[in-house]
C-alpha cells in the first residue's frame, strides 16, 4: 500500500453502458449515482455477468411512507418515512434506520447499496438495506420520538421482519430507538409469538437483547482495520496522531480505543466547533463534555487543555491519520486541497466526494473506504442477531474477537485486491465485495 502503487480511478465519470440502459441520469452531483458508477467500474474490472450488473444498479425495493403523530401540544404533524431494499442474495436485507432533517431517497438509497457491498466484504449472511424519517429528533420530546418511532413501525411492519429486514441505529437514533421498534413490532405482528420476533433489529439496549459491544462496534472496527492496514504505509499507531471529524458515537468510540492504543489524537472537529492540542486531546474527557453539552464548542475552557480553531485549522492540522466520522460528502475537493496527512480512514459512510478523492490520490493520500473501515457496526449486529436468535449470549471478550477476526480478514481480501488488479482501495474493496455477490448469482441463478 506505498504511495508509489496508488492508482487513481482514470475513467470519465458515468462510463458504464448500465446507466443508459435503464434509463438512468448522469448527474455528477448526485450521491446514489456516484456510488453505482463507483460499484459498477469495480464491477467491469472483475468481468462481472451484465444481468449482475444491471441488477444491483437499482434497489429491489423502495419504500415511501407518509404517517401522522399527535405532538405533546395536541396537534398532528405528518412525517414521511422510507426504507429501502437494495439487495438480499445473500441474506435479509440489514442496515441502520436514521433520523435526520435532510432524509431524502436518494440518499437512503446510496446507503442501502454501500450496505450490500459493506455485507458482502465482511461475509456476513445479509444484504442491504437502509431507512429512515425526514424529523429533527433533538426538537422532539422523549415521547413525541418514541410515537413516531413507533407510528412508524406500524407504518412498514408488512414489509419486515427478523427473517426479511433487520433495521438498526444510525444517524440520530439509538439503543432506546431500537427498543421501542422491537417492542412496538413485537406487539403488532404476527410474529409476536416468537422467540426470534426480538431480533427484528439490532442495536438494542443489552438488558433487552442487544449485544455487549455494539455501540463501540464501529468504531472498534475502525481501529481493527487501521493496526491492520497502517504497517503497509509505514505508521505504527503508538507512535501516530490523528484527528477526528464528528464525535457522535463512532467518530468519540475510534478516538477513546485510539488514545487507548497509544495514538494521540490532537484535533476534533464537530458541527458546533474545533479544539486542538498538539500533545494530545483527553478524548475521554471530550466524549463526557459532548455528553453534557451536546458539542465540542467552549471545551476549550474547560481545564482539560485544548485550542478553539478555525474548520480551515482543524482540516491544515498535520496528522498521521484523518478520521472522518460525520455525514456523507464532507471532504469536497476544497477540502481535500487543505487535508495534512498520509492515510484516510472513512468512519462515516461516503464522507468523500469523486472530485476529493481524486485530488487526494494524486496528492499520494490513501484512502481507506468506508465499506471496509465503518464494517464493525454491521458485523456486531449479526452477531446479535445470532445471539437473539439462538437465546445464547456472548461476552465482550468473545464479541472483540470475533469482529476483529472479521475486519481483519476483510482487509486482507481488499489488500488481495488491490494488489492483483492494481486499483485505488476504494475500487479494491468493491471488487472484494462484488466477487461473493457474483458467485452466488452464479450459483442462484435469476428467478424464474
Amino acid at each position: 500500500m506505498s504511495k508509489a502503487t496508488i492508482v487513481a480511478p482514470s475513467r470519465q465519470q458515468f462510463g458504464s453502458p448500465v446507466f443508459d440502459e435503464l434509463g438512468m441520469e448522469r448527474d455528477p452531483d448526485n450521491l446514489y449515482l456516484q456510488t453505482i458508477d463507483a460499484i459498477l467500474h469495480a464491477a467491469e474490472i472483475l468481468e462481472l455477468p451484465h444481468h449482475v450488473q444491471v441488477i444491483l444498479a437499482q434497489p429491489k425495493n423502495e419504500i415511501m411512507v407518509h404517517f401522522p403523530v399527535r405532538m405533546d401540544d395536541g396537534h398532528h404533524a405528518l412525517f414521511k418515512g422510507y426504507r429501502v431494499q437494495h439487495n438480499n442474495a445473500l441474506g435479509p436485507y440489514k442496515g441502520g434506520l436514521r433520523y435526520h432533517p435532510e432524509v431524502g431517497l436518494d440518499d437512503v438509497k446510496t446507503l442501502a447499496a454501500l450496505m450490500t457491498m459493506k455485507c458482502s466484504l465482511v461475509r456476513i449472511p445479509f444484504g442491504g438495506g437502509k431507512g429512515g424519517i425526514k424529523c429533527d429528533p433533538r426538537g422532539l420530546s422523549e415521547t413525541e420520538l418514541r410515537r413516531v418511532t413507533r407510528r412508524f413501525v406500524s407504518a412498514i411492519a408488512s414489509q419486515i421482519g427478523p427473517d426479511v429486514d433487520i433495521p438498526a441505529p444510525d444517524v440520530g437514533t439509538n439503543a432506546q430507538v431500537m427498543a421501542w421498534f422491537a417492542d412496538t413490532y413485537m406487539n403488532i405482528t404476527r410474529d409476536k409469538e416468537s422467540v426470534d420476533a426480538i431480533g427484528v433489529v439490532t442495536g438494542k439496549p443489552v438488558e433487552f437483547g442487544g449485544s455487549v459491544g455494539r455501540e463501540k462496534a464501529t468504531g472498534q472496527g475502525v481501529i481493527d482495520v487501521l493496526a491492520e492496514m497502517m504497517p503497509e504505509v509505514g505508521l505504527e499507531m503508538k507512535s501516530s496522531s490523528c484527528s477526528v471529524l464528528g464525535f457522535g458515537n463512532v467518530g468519540s468510540w475510534a478516538a477513546k480505543l485510539w488514545a487507548e492504543r497509544g495514538g494521540k489524537v490532537l484535533a476534533v472537529m464537530d458541527h458546533t466547533g474545533a479544539i486542538y492540542n498538539d500533545q494530545g486531546l483527553d478524548v475521554f474527557a471530550v466524549d463526557e463534555y459532548v455528553r453534557q453539552n451536546r458539542g465540542v464548542a467552549g471545551f476549550e475552557k474547560t481545564p482539560h487543555g485544548a485550542d478553539a480553531i478555525t474548520e480551515e485549522q482543524f482540516y491544515q492540522t498535520q496528522v498521521d491519520v484523518f478520521i472522518p466520522a460525520a455525514l456523507e460528502q464532507m471532504i469536497t475537493s476544497e477540502k481535500a486541497e487543505l487535508i495534512d496527512c498520509k492515510l484516510i480512514a472513512e468512519a462515516a459512510n461516503a464522507p468523500t466526494t469523486p472530485a476529493g478523492e481524486r485530488l487526494l490520490l494524486e496528492r499520494g493520500i490513501e484512502i481507506l473506504p468506508a465499506i471496509l473501515c465503518s464494517a464493525g457496526g454491521v458485523t456486531v449486529s449479526y452477531f446479535e442477531w445470532i445471539q437473539n436468535r439462538s437465546q445464547v449470549y456472548w461476552d465482550a471478550e468473545r464479541v472483540d474477537e470475533e469482529l476483529n477476526r472479521h475486519m481483519v480478514l476483510a482487509a486482507r481480501r481488499v489488500q488481495l485486491a488491490r494488489h492483483r488488479y492494481n486499483v485505488d482501495l476504494r475500487t479494491a474493496a468493491y471488487i472484494a465485495a462484488l466477487d461473493a455477490i457474483g458467485k452466488v448469482y452464479k450459483l442462484r441463478g435469476i428467478f424464474p
